[in-house]
């Protein structure tokens, strides 16, 4: 009698013990119980074009939209840049429109929405992402954009534009453009057209999360160059 209940109590004792090291173990491996990633005191806005009612460009053969790939880029970028210890701002992060649904304009509604996401967080950098779309099928490669006006969004657009042709394969130069995005405030920003949807074989990449990952880690080195050794 006296052997069987020593027998259970040590059973007992060696259960209870691997419960508390397992818990050790578990607590140790804990993402809480990890070092936080240090801050390096730059934030970047990330700004997934469209959204809502306001799908963007739809891709030829697969009719996705502009909005669901910007989205999934933003998403990735968002991930590698709070890694490294960016402060990241998104103006949407979903696939509703940021209008207000009673507005006469919506999409004045919407842009004015990501002014003020941008303006309120007074980022470093703002990095807009959008698809393309031209009548010829050809044409395809990213394409970054800026503000004339601005010689720090220029200087960031030069290289994002060099980053994205050597990990996509294109040679495309960046250009000025006359878009509200790049110009609604006084921050560096700059309009990243990712891929065209018109193109079938870049809209074949394009709805692949591996690209959209691929497309994402492009503008992480460049924005991490620019920002980062700064």
């Amino acid at each position: 009698m006296f052997a069987v209940l020593r027998r259970k109590s040590i059973i007992f004792f060696l259960v209870f013990a691997a419960a508390i090291a397992l818990g050790c173990v578990m607590l140790v491996m804990s993402p809480a119980a990890h070092a936080s990633v240090p801050k390096l005191g730059r934030t970047v806005v990330l700004d997934a074009g469209h959204g809502g009612i306001d799908g963007g460009v739809v891709g030829t053969n697969t009719g996705v939209t502009e909005a669901e790939i910007n989205l999934g880029i933003v998403r990735s970028l968002r991930h590698l840049l709070v890694k490294s210890g960016y402060d990241v701002v998104l103006t949407r992060d979903s696939g509703d429109g940021l209008y207000d649904s009673k507005a006469q304009n919506l999409k004045r509604s919407d842009m004015t929405r990501r002014k003020e996401t941008i303006e309120a967080a007074r980022p470093d950098l703002v990095v807009s992402v959008h698809q393309n779309y031209y009548p010829l099928s050809s044409v395809r490669g990213a394409q970054v954009f800026y503000d004339g006006e601005s010689e720090s969004g220029k200087e960031f657009a030069l290289s994002a534009q060099k980053t994205l042709n050597s990990a996509l394969g294109g040679d495309r130069e960046a250009k000025p453009g006359d878009y509200y995005m790049v110009k609604c405030t006084p921050y560096p920003s700059v309009i990243v057209e990712c891929g065209f949807l018109s193109n079938a074989e870049e809209e074949r990449l394009l709805v692949t999360a591996a690209y959209q990952e691929k497309v994402a880690y492009a503008l992480f080195s460049a924005i991490h160059a620019e920002l980062g050794t700064h």
